[in-house]
């Protein structure tokens, strides 16, 4: 028996769930677990859908003999086996710990993920990635250098077939075209506090306006600095007891954790970009206990 995850989007109208299901069962496949959200707003529908080939189907089997479900309905689908690791890059500068938290749910199994390589604008954490077996790339980027940089990135994305690129803290914007090129396909942290608190400092700037929440933000990169759709967001309390430094402190502890879930959310193929928005269906049973580890 295989694992798979069918995703399909479409315009929404009846019978999609009816024609889905029909084939899966005359394929020999047993539903384990379906998530789905009708956009009244937008007329979009959206669909995860778990199962298992109890006879064996292989990935092409079921793609192929899906095509004429999928046409009438104009479905964007895909089908996915639950045991291919998804190829990632991290990419990181100086600010490490959504990479060494990266690495340690990576380690412990806790992220099925095979990490294609490390890239970073500095030093700081070479010695950290090589001692984990992970190719390290340092790519300096100055104003002068940035195209050559970025074009270094992508080959190394060709190179190693990477899937997704994961912004760790790596504090350079993206050109547009290294934007549209990967749309979709990279996830990036920030603290929530933009755009209201801007600039290299924002938890100085939040703990000297009386802050009582610090949040973060991981969203998909697009063109729009820091305005792609997101996929996951998490706060924490703050009292007037606590100083500038603890908000330094317990901010990067959600950002941390916002990012793992974010990039389990992405690898697990429960997010949908849904225009300026993102569509996330809940951890299915099979991934539940690993994405909520930390």
């Amino acid at each position: 028996m295989k694992n798979f995850v069918l995703t399909v989007s479409c315009r929404s109208t009846r019978g999609i769930v009816a024609a889905i299901s029909t084939y899966l069962a005359g394929q020999g496949c047993n539903i384990i677990d379906s998530s789905q959200f009708d956009d009244l707003d937008t007329g979009e529908f959206f669909m995860r859908v778990s199962f298992i080939s109890e006879e064996g189907r292989s990935e092409a089997d079921l793609r192929a003999g899906f095509a004429a479900v999928a046409a009438p309905f104009g479905m964007t689908y895909e089908y996915y086996d639950s045991e291919r690791r998804p190829k990632v890059m991290l990419m990181v500068s100086r600010f490490g710990h959504c990479l060494n938290d990266l690495l340690y749910r990576w380690k412990i199994g806790a992220l099925p993920i095979d990490i294609v390589g490390v890239v970073s604008n500095h030093f700081d954490y070479q010695k950290v990635v090589v001692n984990h077996d992970i190719p390290f790339h340092h790519i300096k980027v100055t104003k002068e250098n940035k195209p050559r940089a970025e074009a270094q990135i992508m080959e190394l994305v060709e190179q190693t077939g990477t899937e997704l690129i994961v912004l760790a803290r790596y504090m350079q914007v993206l050109s547009d075209e290294m934007c549209r090129t990967m749309s979709g396909r990279i996830i990036n942290i920030h603290h929530s506090f933009l755009p209201s608190f801007k600039g290299a400092n924002p938890y100085k700037q939040a703990y000297e306006r009386g802050v009582k929440l610090i949040g973060a933000t991981a969203h998909y990169v697009t063109a729009d600095l820091d305005e792609g759709p997101i996929i996951e967001q998490d706060t924490a309390r703050i009292t007037h007891a606590q100083s500038a430094e603890d908000y330094v402190s317990i901010g990067r502890d959600v950002e941390s954790q916002v990012l793992a879930r974010a990039v389990h959310a992405h690898i697990h193929h429960r997010t949908f970009i849904n225009g300026n928005r993102t569509v996330v269906f809940p951890a299915s049973p099979g991934s539940y206990a690993s994405e909520r580890m930390g």
